[in-house]
């Protein structure tokens, strides 16, 4: 998107909307050094404006014209290593630009700990949290994403006054919702979800006295409503060959990429395997999925088990801990729970100079739909790639059928026979 498309209001001038986005970035409890990078791209772009003679408005030209100075465009992807910075510009003067046009800012990552909600609210929260693990059985992950997303909207409750939880009304709801909807619409349709969980316990405690979960609009989503990304093969080759062997970082790593575009495991049930579950005497792996309860077992190939023997023998550090995979500083601890592994990927494709043609996922997951669709171009049944991936449903397996792009082509309808037809 060019900044130039932006819907910003006239008339807004520049240093005061600056002044006013700090202090709510600060009020959101942005770290230090997230306050610094804004505070720097912000008083870099008054300072272009006053250099340019271009006033003190804040426009879409403005935007634009600040980011061609630094050869930075709207829609540009950075991936050469050190350029970061170029991503942080582009990314700060959006902020800016969506603080100019609504008045709010919205965190790419929210840190729990960095809300302070009212006693009252946290409270509340934390009896919550007891009913979804005693009654709802929710798993640890369901269970902190659900956290993060309840804390967001108590804080969003608190600055709109509402100091009180008996004091929700149904326009705060729809408020919140318009608040998030940026997010994708799987992302909108689970948070309201969580939402409309919380006001039925609200109201079962007699904390509402009208049930307001049915306020809440329904977000509908198609299960077909994307297709997944997937890496060309001669990108992963290179991707894998980028990976340097040599070292304790490149072991680990290599083994964990071999894991995910080779077998198919999920981050979460790469990050947490244990030692226990490599069985070298079948050549299998066995895990209990996290996202599905459900056990999954696995051909530990001569490929994988070699990478993985590499790295426990001459990268994994000696520690007490049982997981297979730790981080390669002192003092040598597991991944964290919320990690999703896409720094690994990240590191190596940006070394290997990998560019992807179009936008596309390019993180752990990615890999494991790599996986699927090329077994499917094989050929292979869709319920032993289920059996692989360890979907409970062949409805989440068929997704793939949509990104298998040489299957479809061999059933193109040739143009000539359409037009020859009419």
């Amino acid at each position: 998107m060019e900044y130039t498309d932006f819907s910003i209001p006239l008339n807004l001038p520049l240093e005061g909307l600056v002044t006013d986005a700090l202090g709510e970035i600060e009020r959101l409890g942005y770290s230090r050094r997230s306050r610094n990078r804004y505070r720097a791209i912000w008083e870099n772009l008054i300072k272009f404006s006053e250099r340019k003679q271009l006033g003190d408005q804040f426009s879409g030209d403005l935007a634009a014209r600040f980011l061609e100075e630094y050869r930075v465009s709207g829609g540009e992807q950075v991936d050469k290593p050190g350029e970061g910075w170029r991503r942080h510009m582009v990314f700060g003067v959006k902020v800016l630009a969506d603080f100019a046009e609504d008045g709010r800012i919205e965190r790419a990552f929210t840190e729990v700990e960095a809300i302070h909600l009212v006693s009252a609210m946290q409270n509340t929260l934390r009896d919550y949290e007891q009913y979804c693990k005693d009654r709802l059985h929710l798993r640890p992950a369901t269970l902190d994403g659900r956290r993060t997303e309840l804390t967001i909207f108590l804080d969003f409750l608190h600055s709109r006054k509402a100091r009180a939880l008996d004091q929700i009304q149904a326009v705060d709801l729809s408020e919140f919702v318009s608040y998030r909807d940026h997010l994708q619409p799987k992302t909108v349709a689970r948070i309201v979800s969580d939402i409309r969980s919380f006001l039925r316990f609200l109201t079962m405690r007699g904390m509402l006295q009208k049930d307001l979960s049915g306020e809440l609009p329904k977000i509908c989503v198609s299960r077909d409503a994307t297709i997944p990304s997937v890496w060309d093969q001669e990108l992963l080759v290179r991707l894998l060959d980028g990976v340097d062997r040599s070292s304790a970082k490149g072991k680990r790593d290599y083994a964990i990429l071999l894991l995910a575009c080779r077998l198919g495991l999920r981050a979460g049930d790469i990050r947490t395997l244990k030692l226990d579950q490599l069985h070298w005497e079948d050549s299998t792996i066995e895990v209990t999925q996290a996202k599905t309860g459900m056990p999954l077992i696995l051909p530990l190939t001569v490929e994988v088990g070699e990478a993985v023997i590499d790295y426990v023998k001459s990268g994994r550090p000696q520690t007490a801990h049982r997981e297979v995979f730790l981080k390669v500083n002192p003092p040598f601890n597991p991944f964290m729970e919320n990690s999703n592994l896409h720094h690994i990927v990240t590191y190596w494709r940006q070394l290997a100079g990998i560019r992807f043609r179009t936008p596309q996922k390019r993180g752990m997951h990615s890999l494991r739909h790599t996986l699927a669709t090329r077994l499917l171009e094989k050929g292979t049944p869709f319920t032993t790639i289920a059996e692989i991936l360890g979907h409970t449903s062949l409805e989440s397996t068929r997704i793939y059928a949509k990104a298998d792009v040489e299957a479809l082509r061999s059933v193109a309808l040739d143009p000539e026979e359409v037009n020859h037809a009419e």
